[in-house]
């Protein structure tokens, strides 16, 4: 008798070995749901948000993870030390600064750990043995070396099904998915016949016929015989889940959308539910004195995981001193140019401009305010606080344009809306969407002859010389075009008339709504004549990452539908007249206009002009020479990044970086968020004039003017939490590129249409960034600095806000970013013991 029918006859028949108390069923119930908690969620390709892939774990200490990750998953949290190793060769990391981190442990200093004892760990590894899961131990026949793992076959054919499953998009024949997640995949393997091979095991199909037909008894099945203690069990299975994290943060994301829409989804449960039958499944290709040496392994592995993982604790605070160490040396430079005096006054404020927070405005808001004095920049929110979801022309299709920690409360769609119109015209809107749908059907159509293996030839044939348009494109890129063109299939002549509109809301939900955006933006007090709404949206071609570098606020979109939609908003009448009865007084010639800025080229583009007066229009053309010349300054800060030609003519450098742009060869059509260190929370007159490097997130705030700290509570608990999120998402990426990176973009092959890669035809999904997001070939261009938050706010509202948010309070307390204040002329550190002066 085998080892699967011997175990499964004495578990299923009831016998005394496999009757579980209710107590049991709990703990197992409960140790599922702790597994699958513990994994973050991650965002498809065409609503690529930052998220850190640690989420879920910052409710424990930092070094605690970083621990719990080595021995669970292979997995590197904190900065390698061969990255660390060369820091210190390269003079980046200091004495000063190792001693600075010293200095800062009292733990440290208890075990006697120095300068000498940090050098000497540099030239080893901090991989510790994981600790083995089922299919590990049974994985030992001679053979094992000459094929794929158990461990790499299960997670590639578990990947492949859960391709096949998900995939609404991309393949033509779609399958049968009514049955869930657990059964598809039952239903998959055992029309599976390579599966076996791949594994060396040629009577696998037995084993199959033998699965337990639910999941739920296939978890019961595993657990029960593994005969691991009750306390061991969340870890174990969220080891499991780890082997395919890919797959299991893609599942989390799904079950992150359902909680917002008040729902639940039962797919990571399931995908849980499929690797522990796994386990199942290999026991049939082992006998019984396999199956016990592997119980046996397992066991005394797990009895003592909590033992290795104190140990790993204790061994990696030399890793935690280093990471201390690297960020000393960044947040030292940033510290003195903080505790700079104040800039000048600023002259009188011609025009004013909203720039989304993302640390690619930083350089452009700098060069502005240094080529016009006149111009005063502000930091906000991408999404300019529109709690929006945009639905194009013609479609049915939404998509949100928010923060992905929201969800949605207001709906906006396209019309078309002629110059000199009060509001969209229905009947024109509906004329030009069945327009664009006859377009868009005939190229469908068209596109669809290059995909069936009996067409595709013929197509050849057919198009001759015509096809090779898009590839001369690539070969010759000129003026840059927009990647993801919401407008695609409009007739021409309808483009610049197709607007974002709110959908009809109550003209109060409109005041209210305008009001806290003013409120939140610090602009319900002065407004200039022309007041610049700056969304941005990166350009690239041949890119499945692209919306990674859009904003992240918006959800991986561009900030066009919301600022166009916000300028529509508040320069409407009757808007205005509810904010002059609130004492929010627009005056009657000051306009807001939407400009969207393309972070590849650092090109300026506006819109809507034609609904301006003829007075607003003339201030923004006179602005153009201003803008120009920003740009190109910008340009040339970036250009020696990007491996351009230094000093250019304006005209040639943005000839290059436009090309760049339409290059579908490009694997680095701009930097993103590389090099992200800092968020700045104070007002303009803390940073203006400082070349803080294109490295921190700014957020423009007055303390004197939230008298109550509402809008600070905001930022500390939403701004703060995203730019966490796109820290820790490089952090990660940097710090682990195998597990916790997309891997090379050159092998990448899109899954699903929308929802992940592949690093070449298989493996687990992959999440995070890609090497050529982080590293320019030769080194590192990102480093996995923890975010350093800077606010200029009294302590007693800072510390109240603390005090009442328990995710600020993990995020500090546990190590995961730093928080400083000013504080007179100088700057004070939150510590768990309480403020200290800063000794940067």
């Amino acid at each position: 008798m085998n080892a699967f029918t011997h175990h499964s006859q004495a578990a299923l028949a009831g016998s005394a070995r496999a009757a579980w108390t209710e107590d049991q069923t709990r703990q197992l119930e409960q140790a599922c749901q702790d597994a699958c908690g513990a994994i973050a969620p991650a965002w498809p390709l065409d609503r690529a948000i930052a998220v850190n892939p640690h989420w879920t774990r910052v409710g424990l200490p930092l070094r605690q993870v970083a621990a719990r990750m080595l021995l669970l998953g292979g997995i590197q949290v904190l900065p390698p030390r061969e990255q660390l190793r060369q820091a210190w060769e390269q003079g980046r990391v200091t004495p000063a600064d190792l001693d600075y981190a010293l200095a800062q442990s009292a733990e440290a200093a208890a075990r006697g750990i120095d300068v000498a004892h940090c050098l000497s760990v540099l030239g080893s590894s901090t991989q510790s043995p994981r600790l083995p899961l089922l299919i590990d131990v049974l994985d030992n026949d001679p053979q094992r070396h000459r094929r794929l793992s158990w461990r790499q076959a299960i997670t590639h054919q578990v990947s492949q099904t859960c391709a096949a499953y998900f995939d609404r998009h991309q393949a033509d024949w779609q399958p049968q998915r009514g049955m869930g997640l657990y059964a598809f995949w039952r239903e998959t393997l055992e029309h599976d016949h390579g599966i076996g091979l791949l594994m060396g095991l040629p009577h696998l199909a037995r084993g199959i016929r033998a699965l337990p037909g639910c999941a739920r008894e296939a978890e019961r099945w595993v657990m029960q015989h593994l005969g691991l203690p009750a306390e061991v069990w969340a870890d174990y299975l969220e080891a499991v889940l780890l082997t395919v994290n890919g797959w299991a943060s893609w599942c989390a994301y799904l079950g992150w959308q359902a909680r917002l829409e008040q729902g639940s989804d039962a797919h990571l449960r399931e995908l849980l539910a499929i690797r522990m039958a796994w386990g199942a499944l290999l026991l049939e290709c082992k006998d019984d004195a396999a199956a016990s040496h592997a119980f046996h392994t397992v066991q005394h592995a797990w009895a003592r995981a909590p033992e290795r993982l104190q140990q790993a604790q204790h061994d990696l605070l030399v890793d935690e001193l280093w990471q201390v160490a690297l960020e000393a040396g960044y947040q030292r430079r940033l510290a003195a140019q903080l505790r700079q005096t104040a800039a000048a006054p600023v002259p009188a404020i011609e025009v004013q401009a909203a720039f989304c927070i993302d640390v690619r405005s930083e350089p452009l808001r700098r060069a502005l305010e240094s080529v016009h004095p006149g111009i005063q920049t502000l930091g906000f929110a991408g999404f300019f606080g529109l709690p929006v979801a945009y639905t194009p022309l013609a479609s049915e299709a939404s998509r949100p344009q928010l923060p992905g920690l929201l969800a949605p409360a207001y709906q906006v769609r396209d019309g078309i809306q002629p110059a000199g119109a009060a509001a969209a015209s229905g009947v024109l809107t509906a004329a030009v969407a069945r327009a664009r749908r006859r377009t868009l059907a005939a190229r469908e159509q068209w596109q669809g002859n290059t995909r069936w293996p009996g067409s595709a030839f013929s197509f050849v044939e057919v198009a001759g010389v015509t096809a090779l348009g898009g590839l001369w494109k690539w070969l010759r890129p000129g003026r840059a075009e927009r990647a993801r063109d919401d407008l695609a299939g409009l007739p021409t002549r309808y483009r610049a008339l197709c607007r974002p509109q709110l959908e009809t809301i109550p003209l109060a939900d409109k005041v209210a709504l305008a009001a806290r955006v003013l409120h939140a933006m610090g602009l319900d007090r002065q407004i200039a004549a022309l007041v610049l709404l700056v969304g941005h949206g990166s350009q690239s071609a041949n890119n499945a990452h692209a919306a990674a570098l859009d904003c992240g606020a918006c959800c991986g979109q561009t900030g066009e539908v919301n600022a166009r939609t916000l300028a529509q908003l508040l320069n409407e009448r009757e808007v205005r007249q509810g904010l002059q009865a609130r004492g929010i007084a627009i005056p009657d010639d000051s306009r807001f206009l939407a400009v969207l800025h393309n972070t590849t080229t650092d090109e300026v583009e506006a819109f809507d002009l034609d609904l301006l007066p003829p007075a607003s229009q003339q201030r923004w053309h006179a602005l153009q020479p201003v803008l120009a010349e920003a740009g190109h300054r910008v340009r040339s800060e970036r250009a020696a990044r990007l491996g351009l030609q230094t000093p250019q003519a304006p005209e040639a450098l943005l000839k290059a970086l436009r090309q760049r742009a339409n290059d579908g060869a490009e694997t680095r059509p701009e930097w993103g968020l590389t090099g992200n260190a800092a968020f700045l929370i104070a007002p303009r007159a803390r940073s203006r004039g400082l070349d803080l490097g294109g490295r921190c997130f700014l957020h423009d705030y007055d303390a004197g003017q939230d008298a109550d700290g509402s809008v600070l509570e905001l930022l500390m608990t939403a701004p703060m939490l995203v730019t966490h999120w796109i820290n820790w998402q490089y952090h990660a990426s940097t710090s682990d590129p195998a597990r916790m990176g997309s891997g090379n973009k050159l092998l990448h092959n899109v899954v699903g249409g929308t929802i992940g890669v592949f690093e070449g035809n298989g493996g687990d999904l992959r999440i995070g960034l890609s090497r050529q997001s982080l590293h320019d070939g030769q080194r590192w261009v990102h480093e996995p600095l923890r975010l350093t938050v800077v606010i200029d706010a009294p302590q007693a509202a800072i510390d109240d806000i603390i005090a009442r948010h328990a995710i600020v309070r993990q995020l500090l307390a546990h190590g995961w970013l730093h928080l400083w204040r000013f504080a007179g002329n100088g700057l004070a550190q939150w510590k768990p013991e309480g403020w200290q002066a800063l000794l940067l």
